[in-house]
């Protein structure tokens, strides 16, 4: 199918975060060929969509664990150990697969509302999330959940989690799905939820299949007190059992010190930032600044909606920006291209998806429209005026609509493959159960 969007105005996400006006995106069977000027476009003889408002890349969620939708308000004034033990992990053993899926369908409707077209996702009931997801027709990178914490024995060993990842990789290779909607992974919980043994052997198969090896990291200063006490850092110990070297993405990342944060530097790994699920358990603010100075990717993430809330990449954007600042004292730190970019191409660079995240020929034709008619833009005519608007005072709120590889999945605010109210209700029902 070949498909021309054009609008008044479209933003690449390109490394300059440039501004084009009256420009055009042309897609051929789901993919960017061009983008630029309309008054530049090569011919073109397919259909033409003209949007009345603003065009850029669909943002990329590093870091989510989007069926906890159902569980969103338990154990809201927890810290993180206690709010996972006493009030998270019981919850989700009563989860069951159809559970799950219900929460994820109502999750990548939410996602796709805040123009969110591909989520990281940690989660177990692997056919759930995979069948939620073609349906709703968003995007998902998931990695699923190995741990041994207590009562997670009832999905089976680290050893049958781990090798029922292998598996489904060996046979459907690393992306599958329409237009390469699902990409499989690897999620070791923590370091503190894991022996060495299980950490090492993990990493090791990520790496044989070039699989993204998602794990938390450094998220409280109680999680691994008695792992840095032994080794002296988390990372340090990581990086002698091997975890590092492949396609590595570290949750949370709060706690780092220098010499920390030189070792994922010097060894490639990407921080998922997720300001608003660390400032609601107390667990602190990731020095984001010096990941960026150090040459870490970063990219932005909710985390789960249990923690985090709400599944609005906008938010956390604005969150990130707020908290560099305070805590530098520089105005200036993470400005609004910063952000738009660390919610897009920065995003799908952390996962290690130069396909994503970015306007540009060859890439996924993930789109999102938004209003600019809204007073959020005072003056649309203006580059830096509408960088910063569109940051600093539109975000979600004026997402209009949404494609997935030229696929129109979200329209005028409402998802065209799912019933949303339906959805809902279904959400609500099997809440009503889990929080009895």
């Amino acid at each position: 199918m070949t498909l021309r969007f054009t609008a008044p105005v479209v933003l690449p996400c390109d490394p300059g975060c440039s501004v084009l006006r009256n420009a055009a995106v042309d897609v051929v069977d789901g993919r960017i060929t061009w983008v630029g000027p309309v008054a530049e476009a090569p011919p073109h003889t397919g259909a033409v969509r003209a949007l009345p408002g603003l065009l850029l890349p669909g943002l990329v969620n590093t870091h989510c664990h989007t069926p906890m939708l159902l569980l969103r308000g338990m154990g809201g004034d927890l810290p993180l150990l206690r709010w996972l033990h006493e009030v998270m992990w019981p919850a989700e053993g009563r989860l069951t697969a159809s559970d799950v899926r219900t929460g994820m369908v109502s999750g990548c409707v939410e996602l796709l509302r805040t123009g969110t077209t591909t989520s990281v996702e940690m989660y177990f009931f692997t056919d759930a999330v995979i069948d939620a997801v073609l349906a709703v027709g968003s995007r998902v990178l998931l990695t699923p959940g190995v741990i041994t914490a207590p009562g997670w024995d009832r999905l089976g060993s680290w050893e049958a989690m781990r090798n029922g990842i292998s598996r489904r990789i060996d046979r459907d290779g690393l992306r599958s799905g329409p237009s390469e909607r699902i990409e499989l992974g690897y999620g070791p919980h923590a370091a503190y939820t894991l022996p060495a043994e299980a950490l090492r052997s993990v990493a090791e198969h990520a790496r044989e299949r070039g699989a993204l090896l998602h794990l938390h990291l450094a998220e409280t200063l109680d999680e691994d007190a008695a792992l840095r006490a032994s080794h002296g850092s988390v990372p340090a110990w990581l990086d002698q059992l091997g975890v590092f070297g492949g396609r590595v993405l570290a949750a949370h990342g709060v706690h780092l010190s220098d010499d920390d944060i030189g070792l994922l530097a010097a060894r490639g790994a990407a921080v998922a930032h997720c300001p608003g699920s660390n400032a609601k358990l107390a667990a602190g603010v990731a020095r984001v600044a010096a990941l960026r100075r150090a040459g870490v990717r970063v990219g932005l993430g909710t985390d789960g909606p249990a923690s985090g809330d709400d599944l609005d990449l906008w938010s956390q954007a604005r969150l990130a920006g707020f908290l560099a600042r305070v805590t530098s004292g520089d105005a200036a730190a993470l400005t609004a291209p910063e952000l738009l970019l660390m919610a897009t191409r920065d995003s799908a660079a952390a996962i290690g998806r130069d396909d994503l995240g970015t306007l540009s020929p060859g890439c996924w034709a993930d789109l999102v429209h938004v209003d600019l008619a809204d007073p959020a833009f005072v003056d649309p005519a203006d580059d830096g005026q509408l960088l910063s608007n569109l940051v600093w005072a539109a975000g979600a709120r004026l997402v209009r609509d949404v494609w997935v590889a030229g696929e129109q999945v979200l329209a005028d605010g409402e998802p065209t493959r799912v019933d949303r109210a339906a959805a809902t209700r279904e959400l609500r029902e099997v809440a009503a159960r889990l929080h009895t």
